[in-house]
């Protein structure tokens, strides 16, 4: 009964951590689209896989009565330090790329985690536009992210990005409120077989969920939205710029 007991502990040892350590993230920073847009499904299934699969599975097969009990101790012990290392492991890749910001920029949105910003220019935004500038805790926001008024430093960012520099959304210290950069993003707005980034395929996909959704694919209320190379469909309401859906393209 008492090594029953002991099993149990070490099986549901590392299941409530990962669940309060994911549950705390997915409310704070992944809630939709953060999840998608971010890429993290392929960490949390190494997480997973490791200390509520592989784990318990290794410690079901070393755990025999007939060992010594310094051999199975060893052996356990290396089976919690590889459940630790992957739990580890899965904290800190979530929490560096954690999405800060929801970004409008020119013609579309973008998802910027906190990988994206780099020491530098976190401390230049503190400096200079310190009420948008991250903190560690911050949950994502929403912001406009227009390129600056100066025309040779528009020009410099946007040469930079052509060539892999950063583009002006990881540059915290140009964010404005998201209001300011309503009459802009209502310029962008096009009708569904006009939105630039899909192909034909994927657009006869997502007309028949806009129309589920009590939406016309043929208003001018879409706009795409970019992480890394996945992208949503976001559908405003023409007459708030609310956003009322974000749906997948593929």
């Amino acid at each position: 009964m008492l090594r029953r007991r002991r099993t149990r502990s070490r099986k549901e040892g590392p299941r409530r951590a990962l669940t309060l350590i994911l549950g705390a993230l997915y409310l704070g920073w992944y809630r939709w689209p953060g999840w998608y847009l971010s890429s993290v499904l392929h960490v949390i299934g190494i997480v997973v896989l490791v200390d509520l699969v592989v784990g318990p599975m290794l410690t079901l097969i070393v755990a025999n009565p007939g060992k010594p009990r310094r051999v199975l101790a060893r052996d356990i012990a290396m089976i919690v330090t590889v459940q630790l290392v992957a739990l580890v492991y899965g904290s800190v890749t979530l929490w560096a790329g954690r999405p800060l910001y929801y970004t409008f920029s020119v013609d579309s949105l973008e998802c910027v985690q906190a990988s994206d910003l780099d020491a530098a220019e976190i401390a230049t935004a503190w400096r200079q536009n310190p009420s948008l500038a991250p903190h560690w805790y911050s949950r994502p926001r929403w912001v406009w992210a227009p390129l600056p008024h100066d025309a040779d430093e528009a020009a410099k960012i946007a040469q930079g990005t052509v060539f892999g520099g950063k583009d002006v959304t990881d540059m915290p210290r140009y964010y404005k409120p998201w209001a300011q950069g309503l009459p802009d993003l209502r310029s962008q707005l096009a009708r569904l077989d006009d939105v630039r980034y899909l192909n034909k395929q994927e657009k006869q996909s997502l007309r028949p969920r806009v129309n589920q959704l009590g939406l016309s694919p043929n208003e001018r209320n879409a706009l795409i939205m970019w992480g890394g190379s996945r992208r949503v469909l976001a559908i405003f309401d023409t007459a708030t710029l609310q956003i009322t859906a974000l749906l997948k393209a593929d």
